[in-house]
């Protein structure tokens, strides 16, 4: 892990001296340098670092108003006050410091608040990771559940009785005289919903396309793919009649994508 970082302290021999600390170590990376507050600010908005090594008396911005400014503005850096005084280490943690250093900064005692930093990078990256596994998989049991409310059988009027068959078993449904007709398996009967876009919501979109505003197929029950005039499809399906179905201008491109035409 290379930890992003941005050097302020408005006296430039200490800043070197830090920079120069910091290249030792092999998982930092010095991605900017500011000598006053209002710099720091243009830096760390520019380079988005991991990790801010900060004086606190500096011109125009003292170190702890940067930091204020930075949480006010929700931006997601370590803060590690770097300072010749020891009596602002309360307040400094106060505002969620990682570490806090008194200059001259001895090369142990960096290397320390570093380990620190990694550490609560880390952490702060698995939660992350974890709030998106939480979110995936939440999606997938929402499509699950969704999934689970559209009917595994469906009511068909058969002569002068309903039969109830697997909604796999349904090789298309037409519209035909105000009333759908259904064809699954080597049964042949209406269906009690008032429309096809009803049917429709009762089975699985990825398997039932609506191929035809008078037409609903089940893709895997085609059996051949006939191409038509104008580049459009007929669709001749598995059942005994091999029932030739038309495809509309508008699904055809989608017909092509699925089988890579």
């Amino acid at each position: 892990m290379m930890i992003r970082t941005v050097v302020v302290d408005d006296e430039n021999p200490a800043r070197n001296e830090l920079c120069f600390l910091l290249e030792q170590l092999d998982d930092v990376d010095v991605v900017g340098q500011a000598s006053n507050g209002l710099d720091a600010m243009e830096i760390i908005r520019k380079q988005q670092p991991d990790l801010v090594l900060l004086d606190i008396q500096m011109p125009g911005r003292t170190g702890f108003e940067v930091t204020r400014e930075l949480l006010i503005r929700e931006v997601d850096a370590q803060i590690v006050f770097v300072t010749a005084y020891d009596q602002y280490a309360i307040e400094a943690f106060e505002v969620n410091a990682v570490d806090y250093l008194l200059k001259p900064v001895e090369a142990r005692r960096l290397q320390q608040s570093i380990e620190r930093v990694k550490r609560r990078l880390t952490s702060k990256r698995d939660t992350a990771q974890n709030r998106v596994d939480d979110q995936q998989l939440e999606r997938v049991l929402q499509q699950v559940s969704q999934r689970r409310t559209q009917r595994e059988r469906i009511a068909l009027k058969v002569g002068e009785r309903f039969q109830l068959v697997p909604s796999d078993d349904i090789m298309y449904a037409s519209l035909v005289d105000d009333a759908i007709t259904v064809v699954a398996g080597c049964l042949t009967g209406t269906s009690n919903f008032r429309t096809l876009d009803e049917l429709q919501s009762n089975l699985d979109a990825e398997i039932f396309w609506r191929v035809h505003r008078s037409h609903l197929v089940n893709i895997n029950k085609v059996k051949e793919i006939v191409p038509w005039f104008s580049r459009n499809y007929i669709l001749k399906m598995k059942d005994a009649k091999a029932t030739e179905i038309p495809v509309s201008r508008a699904q055809t491109k989608r017909l092509r994508e699925y089988l890579s035409l």
